[in-house]
C-alpha cells in the first residue's frame, strides 16, 4: 500500500505509533520516520515529538494537522480515479438491447462516453425482454435493457413507462377516432409484435377479458409498419419505437394505455466491471435530461 508524506504523518498523529504505522503500511519504521522528516524539513517546523506514551502532535503539528489531512484526503482521491481510469483501458462493455433502445437511448450516451474513455469497446445484442434477462442473469451479458417484471431477482433501475399506440392506415374506419380502445382493435385483423414470452398487447387484451383477432405476429416493427401501409392490418406498437420517424401511417393513443416498463438491470453490484458500471451510472444520471420521459432512477 503506497502513503504520501502527508498520508504518512496523519496516520502517525492518528495511532501515535510510527510502529503501528510502518506495520500497516508494509514499511520499515526508518522508512516512515523518514517521511515524516523530509515533511518536517519542507514545512521548516517539527510536526510530531516522541514521547513515552507514545507519538503526540506538537503545536505547530496541532495547526497544520488539518491542511495534511485535507492534502491526504485529495491524494487518495487522485490515486482512486487514475485507478479507475487505467482499469477502463480496453474494457468490453456487453448490453442486451432492442430495438427502441438501440435506436433512440444508447447511440448519443455510448458516443459521449467514447469521448471520455476511447479505448472502451460496447458489444450490443439484439434480444426480446426475456432472453435479455436471462443473458444477463447468466453472466453472459454485463447490462441489459428489459422489462421491469422479467428483471425480476436483477439489480435494475426503472427508466421509461413506453405507452404503446395504436397504428392504423389513412382512410381506416379508425382514423377519425382520437383514441381507440382495445376492442376496437380486436374487431380489426391486428399485427402484433412478435415480443417472446412477454407480449405487453396480449397481456392488455387478456386483462381486459378481449380475444383479439391476431392474423400476424411479426418480429421487426419496420416491417410491421410496411404490412399496415399495405392495408393487411392494424397494429399496436411503442411510442418510443415510433418517435422520431415519419411512418406515413396514423398514430392512436389507446384508452387502456397498454406499456413496458423499460428498466437497467444487471446481476451484482460487486461483480459488474468497473467499466460497465460506469457505463450505467451514465444511463442513470443521463436520464433527467433525456427527451424522453424517464423517471428519476431509484434502485429497486
Amino acid at each position: 500500500m503506497r502513503a504520501s508524506r502527508a498520508g504518512v504523518c496523519v496516520r502517525v498523529a492518528e495511532k501515535g505509533s510510527f510502529t503501528a504505522v510502518a506495520e500497516e503500511l508494509g514499511y520499515t519504521q526508518s522508512a516512515i520516520s523518514q517521511q515524516v522528516r523530509s515533511l518536517e524539513e519542507e514545512l521548516g517546523c517539527t510536526l510530531l515529538e516522541r514521547r513515552r506514551d507514545g507519538v503526540r502532535l506538537t503545536k505547530d503539528g496541532s495547526v497544520l494537522m488539518p491542511y495534511l489531512e485535507a492534502i491526504s484526503h485529495a491524494e487518495d482521491a487522485l490515486s482512486r480515479r487514475q485507478r479507475e481510469l487505467s482499469g477502463l483501458v480496453g474494457s468490453e462493455i456487453s448490453i442486451g438491447t432492442f430495438t427502441s433502445v438501440s435506436r433512440n437511448i444508447l447511440p448519443p450516451l455510448m458516443k459521449e462516453f467514447k469521448e471520455v474513455w476511447p479505448e472502451v469497446h460496447f458489444v450490443l445484442r439484439q434480444g426480446e425482454y426475456t432472453s435479455i434477462a436471462d443473458w444477463v442473469r447468466e453472466g453472459e451479458l454485463d447490462l441489459g435493457f428489459t422489462d421491469m417484471e422479467d428483471a425480476a431477482g436483477l439489480q435494475r433501475v426503472p427508466l421509461l413507462a413506453d405507452e404503446m399506440m395504436a397504428v392504423v392506415p389513412h382512410g381506416h374506419r379508425l382514423a377519425r377516432k382520437r383514441t381507440v380502445s382495445l376492442e376496437d382493435l380486436a374487431a380489426e385483423p391486428l399485427i402484433v409484435l412478435d415480443e417472446g414470452e412477454s407480449s405487453v398487447a396480449l397481456r392488455a387484451f387478456e386483462h381486459a377479458g378481449i380475444t383479439p383477432n391476431v392474423e400476424y405476429t411479426v418480429t421487426d416493427d419496420y416491417s410491421i409498419l410496411q404490412m399496415v401501409r399495405e392495408g393487411l392490418g392494424v397494429t399496436l406498437l411503442y411510442e418510443l419505437m415510433l418517435s422520431n420517424y415519419d411512418t406515413g401511417l396514423l398514430t392512436k393513443h389507446v384508452r387502456e394505455r397498454p406499456k413496458r416498463n423499460i428498466c437497467l438491470a444487471w446481476r451484482s453490484d460487486e461483480t459488474l466491471p468497473l467499466a460497465s458500471k460506469r457505463f450505467a451510472e451514465k444511463v442513470i444520471s443521463s436520464s433527467a435530461s433525456s427527451p424522453y420521459p424517464f423517471v428519476r432512477l431509484v434502485q429497486s
